[in-house]
């Protein structure tokens, strides 16, 4: 192991005892990731400055430090799924009606897609407003080995439907969706675990003292995952730690200065997302400030960790103990929110590369045909979009081919995705909050009030 190396990890692993040592009762966990989050960012860009001309330093480094970083995300993998299934079931079965399942699930529905076709109207007119086109991006060798493999992707993908897409939702092995093995093994355990959920609460109704222990092992089940899911978030800000400090050290300053503009735009557009948001929660007597104060350490989680899917068990915990969201609604937002209608990957991103393509391919892009066309496609797209970094390119697949686009210019972003995929998960995920407290409103099961100090969340 080279010298400077060695002396890197040292500095990285007293960064983490650091992070230990703040561990208290006084030291909330949102606090704790703040901190992982700003001692990545100043470790990142010491690497950055220390070691420009040798940036063998750096990978060497980030090879290491990546161990962290890596198996972190792996154990949010690994109960990724047990926790969607368990939550599906227990949010049908403590409906007790077949009927408050569609109720709640055609709201939250109803939000998420609602606010997915005003992400994607922003990025039409904020790319327009930036006059940004494809012609206009750097092709370095980089961008065009990448296009090589979107491209051969895009090809496994180019015979698929939207019927097609809508069958692949449907599971027909639920093992197989458990290991995640397709793009939309999240949303098929959904489905599963409603269809459970409600075939558990046929029995019910059948035979009263069975429908006692079936609630009372889904209540055991749900608290073991998420015992399960405090042990691993307790990992949260040393994974934290080593994620930003890949994202940072590995970023080239040269290539984000090239596509600057396309970075400001991208953010302009999220930020303006934000704000319909906190719109919609004023519209619905929610105190805006106070819910972006409860509110951020999931967002900050969600930001470093680039997947709603991960994101989940923070979602959950924050709207039902932070928010006073029912478990029931906070359960089905969260894990819809993860698949479906994200404003960030599948709404704004989708239709930016749709806007800077048009003009290549002679189309206006502020055609009222082409904006109403591409709307409804990013609308009908936006379900099962995979909810783990990368998903943003999966929506493109599906968005660019329906209007005729090509899809090799997001190989061109691939130097500065990871920026923008940041904010986009982050919005994908308040998204997916916003649509559990508005449906907790509209049916009048959050008080108008706070509750009580005490059911407010660990996170602080």
């Amino acid at each position: 192991m080279p010298f400077t190396v060695a002396i890197n990890l040292v500095v990285f692993a007293g960064l983490i005892i650091f992070l230990a040592r703040l561990r208290g009762p006084t030291f909330t966990l949102s606090k704790q990731i703040l901190a992982g989050l700003l001692a990545g960012v100043v470790f990142g860009l010491g690497l950055q400055f220390v070691y420009s001309d040798s940036p063998e330093s750096i990978s060497g480094t980030l090879e290491w430090t990546n161990v962290i970083g890596s198996s972190y995300v792996n154990l949010l993998r690994m109960i990724i799924m047990p926790l969607v299934l368990i939550m599906m079931i227990a949010a049908v079965v403590r409906m007790r009606e077949v009927a408050a399942l569609g109720k709640i699930g055609g709201s939250v529905l109803g939000i998420l897609l609602g606010t997915t076709v005003i992400a994607a109207l922003v990025g039409i007119f904020v790319t327009n407003g930036f006059g940004l086109t494809a012609d206009g991006i750097t092709q370095g060798a980089r961008e065009l080995a990448r296009a090589d493999v979107l491209a051969a992707r895009y090809e496994s993908m180019a015979n698929l439907g939207l019927a097609d897409m809508l069958v692949r939702f449907v599971p027909s092995n639920i093992f197989e969706d458990l290991t995640g093995a397709r793009p939309t093994s999240i949303i098929a355990v959904v489905v599963f675990g409603i269809l459970f959920g409600i075939a558990a609460l046929a029995v019910a109704k059948e035979d009263p003292e069975k429908g006692e222990a079936i609630a009372g092992f889904i209540e055991s089940a749900q608290a073991i995952i998420m015992k399960l899911v405090h042990l691993v978030m307790a990992l949260t800000p040393y994974g934290i730690l080593a994620l930003i400090t890949k994202v940072i050290a590995g970023s080239n300053g040269a290539d984000i200065l090239n596509l600057i503009t396309f970075v400001a735009a991208s953010y302009i557009a999220i930020v303006i997302m934000f704000g319909v948001h906190a719109l919609l929660l004023a519209l619905a007597g929610v105190d805006v400030v106070d819910y972006f104060k409860k509110v951020w350490p999931v967002l900050t989680f969600a930001f470093t960790s680039r997947s709603s899917a991960a994101t989940i068990p923070l979602n959950v915990e924050t709207q039902v103990e932070a928010l006073n969201v029912p478990t029931s609604i906070a359960n089905l937002s969260a894990t819809f929110g993860a698949t479906i209608g994200q404003n960030g990957c599948a709404g704004i991103y989708p239709a930016m590369l749709a806007v800077m393509i048009a003009p290549t391919m002679g189309v206006d892009p502020m055609s009222l045909s082409f904006i109403t066309g591409l709307v409804a496609i990013v609308a009908i797209s936006s379900f099962g979009v995979a909810g783990v970094g990368g998903g943003a390119t999966f929506a493109a697949f599906i968005v660019l081919p329906a209007m005729g686009f090509p899809v090799t210019v997001a190989a061109l972003l691939i130097s500065i995705e990871p920026l923008i995929d940041m904010a986009r998960t982050a919005l994908n995920v308040n998204g997916a909050m916003t649509a559990g407290l508005l449906t907790g409103r509209m049916l009048r099961t959050i008080p108008d009030s706070p509750t009580d100090d005490s059911r407010q969340s660990a996170l602080g």
